[in-house]
This record gives structure tokens, sequence and C-alpha cells, in this order.
């Protein structure tokens, strides 16, 4: 096992004490080190947003781009260099708003790789607007009156788009997330895993007390296999709330089907035109 120092940062963390994303960001380096995936050979990608924060706080590779759009950007590092882990980060907000339309088709494509989504359910950068998971009711700057339109439910999205792998974990289970994200890394296929966490400061109703009042763990008897009964499981929320494995779906990753699993990474071949000669023609 690589010690977890290695994937140490000495950038300021800037999150709330107390943010269910320090949990995240601990089971994520834990991940990686009991995988033994050293540093330089992970590629982690994010948008906007305090979830997108997270490889900021950590030795690796990094591209930070724009609100929602980390999966077009993992897509095609993924492409380039299949040599890479490459993991895409977000929140409920970015991810599910301005992402949504990428997060459907990345689960079509089905390339091999890892998108981890902080979901505490609401708009927490900019102070605490609604996001697409808050709860029906609920009362926030920009809904005084409470929200009217029903919450989405992305792991039944996932799982009605045949996603290959579907989970979810919850930040105060430290060890039990970390197991998670390690069997959606080293998945063959697009790994989702929708992660509850707590945002201390804006909302005050879905706090770490009561995620952990209605928090279960699904057993050894729940098969991910099952689509009907994990869109049932997908779709639970109130006093139960199932976290693990919840559904597993297509095989075959986009890089078997096409051939690129076998190929020599683009990113590791020479240049395919005499860029030279190209730009001479400019001059």
């Amino acid at each position: 096992m690589i010690d977890l120092s290695r994937y140490g940062s000495d950038d300021p963390i800037a999150w709330c004490p107390g943010c269910g994303n320090f949990g995240i960001l601990s089971a994520v380096k834990q991940a990686l080190a009991e995988l033994d995936i050293e540093p330089e050979n992970t590629l982690f990608v994010s948008g906007i947003g305090q979830a997108a924060k997270l490889p900021h706080y950590l030795r690796c590779n990094m591209f930070n781009g724009l609100h929602g759009r980390a999966l077009p950007v993992a897509a095609g590092a993924r492409i380039a260099n299949h040599d890479l882990a490459v993991i895409a980060v977000g929140g409920d907000g970015d991810g599910y708003s301005e992402g949504g339309n990428h997060f459907i088709h990345a689960m079509r494509r089905n390339l091999n790789m890892t998108y981890l989504v902080h979901d505490n359910q609401i708009y927490a950068l900019t102070k605490g607007q609604a996001s697409p998971t808050t709860d029906k009711l609920t009362k926030t700057g920009t809904t005084p009156w409470g929200v009217y339109g029903e919450p989405e439910r992305p792991l039944a999205l996932a799982v009605a788009s045949n996603c290959s792998f579907v989970a979810r974990g919850f930040s105060g289970d430290q060890e039990h997330l970390t197991g998670i994200i390690k069997e959606a890394i080293t998945h063959k296929g697009f790994s989702f895993v929708d992660i509850l966490q707590p945002c201390v400061t804006f909302n005050k109703i879905n706090t770490f007390k009561w995620y952990s009042e209605r928090v279960t763990k699904l057993d050894g008897s729940y098969d991910p296999r099952n689509r009907i009964k994990a869109f049932e499981t997908a779709l639970e929320w109130g006093d139960r709330i199932p976290i693990g494995v919840i559904f597993k779906g297509r095989e075959g990753s986009y890089e078997e089907a096409t051939g690129l699993a076998s190929a020599e990474p683009l990113a590791h071949r020479g240049p395919a035109m005499d860029i030279g000669r190209l730009l001479e023609e400019f001059k």
C-alpha cells in the first residue's frame, strides 16, 4: 500500500470546518493508496463548486474546468491516455443541473472512468440555493416559500440508463465509502458514485445526524444485477436511504468495444503530421 502522504497537498483547504467534503477527501486518498495507484498515474477532472475543489487538495494530475463540464474533459483524457486512472469530481448542482446532459451521455458511452458526485442537496459555493436534489418544500435563498418541483433522483436515472456501475456512499462512514470508491475505480466501465455529504453552513436539514439515522447498508443478499429491484432501491428516500452498490448494468467498456484497450495510448504516440511544415504554411 502506498503511503497516504504521497497524495498530500500543501494548498490550504477552503472548506468550512466540519464539512462532509473532508470525509470524502480522506476516503479518496485511502482508496488510491490501497489500490497502489501512484499519484502520477491519476487524473482528477472537476468543474466549479466546493466539491470541485477536491483535486486541489490532492497531489495528482488535475484539470479544473467549467461548471458542469467535467465529464467531456475526462472522457477526452481517458481516450487519449487509457493508462491513467481518470476520476471526475463534482457536486449535485454541478453534475445534475449544468452537467446533466453530459452525465446521461457519459453513461451511454461507458468509458472506463469514475464519477464521484458530492451530494449535499444545496448549491454551497454560491450561498445555499436549491439544487436539483433539494427535497420538495425545502426553503432556501432562491425558494423562500419552499421548493415546488420534485427532486431529481440521480441513482434512478443511472439505473434507467443501464449505467455500468451505480453506487451511493455516505461521507460519515469513511470505511464503507473507501470500499465503494475502490470498487468503482477497479470496475471496467463508467462508474458512478453519489456521495451523501452534509453542508454544515447552508443545509440545516440534511445533517450528519439526519443521514446517520437513515442510511442503511445493503447486505449480502442484495443482487445489484437485478435491474427492477435496483430501480426500486434507487428510488428509496426518507426514513431509509440505502447505501452501497445499487446496480451493475451493461458490460464491455468503450475502450474494449473500439479496440483502444489493446492499442497504444494516443498520448504515447508520435505526432501524426509534421507540425512544423503545417505552421510554415501560415507564414
